[in-house]
């Protein structure tokens, strides 16, 4: 299941450029579903961030009036929220990717320390699709990039929507048929394993199953994951690789559950955090097209969970990760237990970015040091905001852009991202200027 954010809105003018848009299912309600010990609560928090008639950064405020999120919390959440609070401050003022801040040193760990058990999960609940890893080995420019860009700057920034149906029939396999009208091609079952350089041309060198091929090209664009980024450019220019800095990427697994009965009443969507091993989850059948025929049909119900990690978690066997899961859904929706009629497991390989910013003469842009070679995807440095398919879109745009300028041809235009609210735009101000101040104070002593 994948979720397209309000601000992802070069993936969507794309879309709509070549009539290809699918008709969203949009966000409803996200549920936070928290077990720390003995204690199991649950509370509705989606709408709560996106509609709150504080703005923010206090807008998180309004969690706070509603009885099932006070619930929630303990007298250590009560006691911390001084420190929670001065870590989103912090956030407000540093803009990693527009300042190319790498804060290189600083984890998510050391910020969020002495947050409490309950807070701390629930925030980082929140970004833990994009920050799939222990707190100690997560970023801080990562951290505050997302929160920026998701929820921190806007209350429409947490507004999304889900596609209709899964990803190869909602986007990719009519992105593939447009390509194909337009006269491009696709190879698959080829890998790319290097380029070089031959005269004022790049060969690229693909296995197939039957040997190497390759050909020439003017330009070429290396639109792929960091893992594999690094793998084509270490085949192709040696050990100068070493230097360069490339996001770590990870591995997820999503699981797939079905009942012949429905739950409860509830949000059709939400995260789970504390004592649990899975992480977010979604009712395909109030989402998914082909789930909603199949529910009418049956009366049953389809739930899909994702768990992100740690690393251990995911080196289990699939059967000892499959028996968690349904142990924590079964704890989460008791009414469901002995109504199970069908379970799936997949594991994704390790392509899913930790977002992270590296030293600017160190972290590949969309030029690069090589003539002609460009590179785009959702690891790659940009000023801009964006995270993932949004990001990969709009580096994609941009790579593509910098070959029709080569070409003296017009360039595709981007939309610009919408600006933060005005009072936290004023924060953030006087926080830039008070940092401006510092540093000159620091520089003329």
């Amino acid at each position: 299941m994948h979720g397209v954010w309000s601000q992802y809105r070069n993936l969507q003018a794309m879309l709509a450029r070549h009539n290809l848009r699918p008709v969203f299912v949009p966000a409803q309600e996200e549920t936070w579903i928290h077990k720390d010990g003995r204690f199991m609560g649950m509370a509705p928090v989606g709408s709560a961030i996106r509609r709150s008639f504080i703005p923010p950064p206090l807008h998180y405020l309004q969690l706070f009036l509603r009885g099932k999120f006070l619930w929630m919390l303990d007298l250590r959440d009560w006691a911390s929220l001084f420190n929670v609070w001065s870590g989103l401050i912090m956030a407000v003022g540093i803009d990693p990717f527009a300042e190319n801040q790498p804060m290189e040193g600083i984890t998510l760990g050391d910020v969020t320390r002495k947050w409490s058990p309950a807070l701390k999960s629930f925030f980082l609940g929140l970004a833990r699709n994009g920050l799939s890893s222990h707190p100690d080995a997560v970023p801080i420019s990562g951290f505050i990039a997302f929160l920026r860009f998701y929820t921190l700057l806007r209350r429409d920034a947490w507004m999304f929507s889900y596609l209709p149906e899964d990803g190869g029939t909602s986007i990719c396999e009519p992105l593939a048929d447009r390509i194909h009208e337009l006269g491009g091609q696709l190879r698959l079952g080829s890998r790319v394993k290097r380029v070089a350089r031959e005269g004022e041309s790049w060969r690229v060198v693909w296995e197939t199953a039957a040997g190497e091929e390759s050909a020439r090209a003017a330009e070429v664009i290396l639109a792929t994951d960091s893992n594999n980024a690094r793998k084509i450019l270490c085949a192709s220019f040696g050990k100068s690789i070493d230097e360069l800095f490339f996001p770590r990427a990870l591995s997820n697994a999503v699981i797939r559950l079905w009942f012949d009965r429905k739950p409860r009443a509830g949000a059709e969507a939400g995260i789970f955090t504390g004592d649990f091993t899975i992480h977010n989850y979604f009712w395909l059948d109030r989402l998914s097209n082909p789930f909603r025929r199949w529910a009418r049909a049956t009366n049953g119900s389809a739930l899909e969970v994702h768990v992100y990690g740690p690393p251990e978690t995911l080196a289990q066997p699939d059967a000892v990760l499959l028996a968690q899961a349904i142990r924590d859904v079964g704890q989460a929706w008791p009414e469901l237990r002995d109504h199970r009629i069908g379970q799936h497991l997949q594991r994704n390989p390790e392509t899913h970015t930790l977002p992270a910013v590296g030293a600017k003469e160190k972290h590949l842009g969309i030029e690069t040091p090589w003539k002609n070679l460009y590179c785009a995807g959702d690891w790659v440095r940009h000023p801009t905001p964006a995270f993932f398919l949004e990001r990969a879109c709009l580096t994609g745009i941009e790579a593509a852009n910098a070959v029709l300028s080569s070409h003296g041809l017009q360039k595709w235009a981007l939309l610009d991202y919408l600006p933060p609210e005005p009072f936290v735009a004023w924060i953030e101000k006087l926080m830039r200027l008070g940092r401006k101040k510092r540093k000159q104070q620091t520089t003329a002593h």
